[in-house]
């Protein structure tokens, strides 16, 4: 739209090497230019600071946020403990807490450049409470972040009482995405059997699967494999995603690499959540600790799409956290030695393009004719980004303006101090 009159004029903001404007006219990107003419409803000030796509969250559990404590805490910090404690919570949890807990949740989130969400959605209740809820968040929210829900057999498939049934009525009610938890099954042949269930449901109701996968330090946790059969049997691949699978961490060397080679042909997707992977796994050894996580690393480096979860926020797993997604970025440069410019960068990646190949995303990035969602980061690039946890001072979802935030101002006797990376010799 050349000398064209424009919705929104974003000034002077930062995409890879270049600084330019971009015009937003009817709710899409019509134009990105070095520099626009034309009028505009609004103009708003970039000052250099990164223009991202928004930031995607690949795996939360939206039902249980914000009850970190209730009704106990979680003192052994183990994954088990965690379930149980959420088993107790169960019993009191109502349509209208779920709904105010999780639209808080995605509250925090959008203000943070998250625009979509995948969420798992425990489904081993016989009322089906929680997925209830979260089904009418989603319609409630999609003007502002749009929402998908698994079908989360938190307590087993196969295990639980007419596990299966319930998730296939959790499809019928409108679910997106089939769930499973193998590793929590009673035996290694329940575990096999709910892979297995998860794949004949995700075929006969057309759904993506995205199952927790040997979340566990155990070595002879080996649902991956089976998860990547199934996917090369069903051609499913791109459809498929194995969330944590933090035992392949532990794996030798060895066996990860003859698997390695089946992932590859699966094509599958990969979810960490190293926030809270790298803080329940390890509890029950001595020293030296493992890590908790799974080869992150190695995946992206084979070329396989993996991306990285928040996971829980302040509930029976994990005490703490916002929501926002450069956090698990940031600590996933930690934990998964990924320290390199090109390494930094992949993490923050790993928590917007990747994420949204995961969930399938549509549309999505930066480009002419795309719809209108995208956030300005306060930083210069990912790296700097990802560097400071770098707030994110604008948000925009669908050409309009949803969330803006003021930089803190640091002063030093009285002079300005400035955190960017500025200056030759500064960074990558």
């Amino acid at each position: 739209m050349p000398g064209g009159a424009y919705d929104l004029v974003l000034r002077g903001a930062r995409l890879g090497e270049e600084t330019v404007d971009v015009g937003v006219a009817g709710g899409r990107i019509a134009r990105i230019s070095p520099r626009l003419e034309g009028r505009a409803g609004r103009e708003i000030e970039a000052g250099g600071r990164l223009l991202s796509p928004p930031f995607v969250e690949s795996h939360v559990h939206l039902d249980t946020a914000l009850t970190a404590g209730q009704p106990r805490w979680n003192e052994s910090g183990t994954l088990f403990e965690g379930i149980r404690i959420w088993s107790e919570r169960k019993g009191s949890v109502t349509r209208e807490d779920v709904i105010e807990r999780a639209t808080r949740l995605l509250r925090w989130q959008a203000a943070q450049g998250v625009l979509h969400v995948r969420t798992h959605a425990d489904v081993t209740d016989p009322e089906l409470t929680g997925l209830k809820a979260l089904l009418e968040v989603r319609e409630r929210v999609r003007d502002w972040v749009e929402v998908q829900v698994v079908a989360f057999p938190q307590e087993g498939m196969i295990s639980y009482p007419r596990g299966a049934e319930l998730v296939e009525e959790a499809l019928r009610l409108g679910a997106d995405v089939v769930g499973g938890i193998p590793h929590y099954e009673h035996t290694r042949e329940m575990g096999v059997e709910s892979v297995r269930e998860a794949f004949r449901l995700a075929g006969k109701h057309d759904r993506p699967v995205d199952i927790h996968c040997d979340e566990t330090d155990d070595p002879h946790s080996r649902f991956l494999e089976v998860m990547a059969a199934e996917a090369v049997r069903t051609g499913m691949g791109e459809r498929v995603t194995a969330s944590h699978t933090t035992a392949f961490g532990s794996y030798d060397n060895a066996y990860a690499f003859k698997l390695m080679g089946l992932l590859g042909r699966a094509g599958m997707n990969f979810v960490a959540n190293p926030l809270v992977n790298i803080t329940l796994q390890g509890r029950y050894d001595a020293y030296p600790k493992r890590r908790g996580i799974t080869r992150v690393k190695e995946l992206w480096r084979g070329g396989l799409n993996v991306s990285l979860g928040y996971d829980d926020v302040m509930d029976p797993w994990y005490p703490l956290g916002t929501g926002g997604m450069l956090q698990p970025a940031h600590m996933a440069v930690h934990a998964c030695h990924m320290t390199s410019p090109e390494e930094v960068v992949a993490c923050y990646e790993m928590v917007t393009t990747n994420a949204a190949r995961t969930l399938g995303l549509e549309g999505y990035g930066l480009a002419e004719g795309s719809r209108a969602d995208f956030v300005l980061v306060d930083a210069p690039d990912r790296w700097d980004a990802v560097r400071r946890l770098a707030p994110v001072v604008l948000v925009v979802k669908g050409g309009e303006v949803i969330a803006e935030t003021r930089p803190s101002e640091t002063r030093l006797l009285g002079e300005p101090v400035d955190f960017w990376r500025r200056g030759k010799g500064v960074g990558p």
